[in-house]
């Protein structure tokens, strides 16, 4: 491999993340002007651009063909594990989060049902061009049911949206608007190159392009939204933090994944390894935040750190996967009938509790 090559691989990843932070900065802004929530915000301007990333490393994949399909769907996949397990994780251990009403009676089961009707799609092993569609009008539709939400609560949130000082840079129209379209133009030209780089990384590893686009790529797509969500945290903006992560992975499957298979020739292939595991965590993933947001309204600490060990045990799973490594049975046994079945029980007695005492209070 030449040294051009990960010296491109590494500006593509630092052009995703200042062309992402030029672009959510832009556009947080002017959307502010109009009296949006900071959960909306959060669910719409600062979710979608932060996976801004996420949508154009999937169409150049899948575009580009030649394992790209396995890199478009994997980056899909793997942020959406990423948002939820390692981004949320991290926010909860700075400060516990707390969640809106909307988030668990809409967003949350809306994310479920995506990822959702992303395995139904792939069980033929391709989510063809009319899936394509189908998502993105599933887009469509969510963007305007937030629109009505938001115009029916306004100012609902008890959180602030920070506005550029009058007088600075940034509060000029003209400066925004440049932000925002400097800010596209970083990622495309960002994502080409981490594309190109991590098809070569796989090819000289001899690690799939798979296992590649659920790690690295996604990884590196999702850190406008890791900082993002850190950072709301750390300033107390919990509906942006959570609302980030919950849009994204809705924005992820309906949009980043809908166009590159309405844009690809034959649709987005879906690896058999895909489709027997990452899919399915995905969804399980995604599953798990209901009842977590249910009981106590929030994230705590201590289901943060949960969050952060299951990517852990996930990414370790990867690795050894890829490297057909002996333990792998036994590791993925463990995991299998000792780990999920204690967290899930431990999950189920929590809502269970949750729920009576709430009967209690209104009996």
């Amino acid at each position: 491999m030449s040294a051009v090559t990960v010296a491109l691989f590494v500006l593509g990843l630092v052009l995703l993340v200042v062309g992402a932070e030029l672009l959510v900065g832009g556009a947080a802004r002017l959307a502010a002007r109009l009296g949006i929530s900071p959960l909306v915000i959060g669910l719409t301007v600062v979710a979608f651009g932060t996976s801004a990333p996420e949508l154009a490393v999937s169409i150049s994949a899948a575009l580009s063909g030649d394992g790209g399909a396995d890199v478009a769907i994997g980056n899909v996949v793997g942020s959406n594990i990423f948002n939820v397990l390692f981004i949320l994780g991290v926010s909860a251990l700075i400060a516990p989060l707390l969640v809106q009403r909307q988030l668990v009676r809409f967003d949350v089961p809306l994310m479920i049902v995506a990822s959702a009707a992303c395995w139904l799609m792939a069980l033929d092993g391709t989510i063809g061009r009319v899936d394509g569609v189908i998502l993105f009008v599933s887009l469509l539709a969510y963007t305007f049911m937030l629109l009505r939400i938001a115009r029916r609560d306004g100012q609902s949130g008890d959180e602030e949206v920070p506005l550029a000082q009058p007088g600075s840079a940034t509060a000029k129209l003209p400066v925004q608007l440049a932000m925002v379209v400097g800010g596209l133009a970083m990622l495309v030209i960002g994502s080409r190159w981490l594309v190109d780089g991590a098809v070569a990384f796989a090819r000289l590893f001899g690690v799939s392009e798979l296992v590649i686009g659920l790690t690295i790529v996604a990884a590196g797509t999702s850190l406008p939204e890791v900082a993002t969500s850190v950072l709301a945290a750390i300033r107390g903006q919990r509906d942006i933090a959570v609302g980030n992560v919950v849009g994204s992975n809705i924005f992820n499957v309906f949009c980043v994944l809908g166009i590159s298979a309405a844009i690809a020739p034959n649709g987005v292939t879906v690896a058999p390894a895909a489709l027997a595991f990452d899919i399915p965590v995905m969804t399980a993933v995604a599953i798990s935040c209901l009842p977590l947001f249910i009981t106590g309204g929030g994230l705590a600490r201590w289901e943060g750190a949960l969050f952060l060990f299951y990517y852990v045990a996930y990414t370790a799973y990867l690795v050894l996967a890829s490297l057909q490594h002996e333990a792998l049975a036994t590791y993925g046994m463990a995991m299998r009938y000792v780990a999920l079945p204690l967290t899930a029980i431990t999950l189920l007695l929590g809502l269970v509790l949750e729920l009576k005492q709430r009967r209690a209070k209104t009996a």
